[in-house]
């Protein structure tokens, strides 16, 4: 919940090569007070069964940029094991960006929404209401 002195952020991850939310994936957030300053890590979460994170650690006051971290190799390591169940490897496993680094910079008293759109091969994030 953003503040008159704080921002807040929230996420979620869509799965666009299968339509469907993206669940279990690791997500981290720093912030910092400063483009010269220091990356403070504030904790993290995960993806719930709807793809959201709806947990993340609030912002220090003074915060001015935040950066979330979202650990996907782990996630289409798992989808590409459960496709291969039933059928012969086509690819190799993993993903082409095992781990997507999403930095913005943020204003006191607003809210964040930044989802991101992901596939094997590429993504997209963009600022949400």
């Amino acid at each position: 919940m953003s503040t008159d002195t704080t921002a807040s952020v929230s996420t979620h991850i869509l799965d666009t090569s299968v339509g469907r939310p993206a669940e279990g994936v690791s997500i981290t957030l720093a912030a910092r007070s400063g483009s010269d300053a220091e990356w403070v890590a504030l904790g993290g979460s995960a993806t719930d069964t709807d793809g959201r994170c709806k947990d993340l650690p609030a912002l220090p006051e003074g915060t001015t940029h935040v950066r979330l971290d979202f650990e996907v190799e782990t996630y289409f390591s798992k989808k590409q094991a459960e496709a291969q169940q039933d059928a012969p490897r086509v690819r190799d496993s993993g993903a082409f960006f095992p781990e997507v680094a999403i930095t913005f910079a943020v204003t006191p008293g607003e809210h964040y929404h930044v989802p991101l759109l992901l596939n094997p091969f590429g993504y997209s994030v963009y600022r949400g209401s």
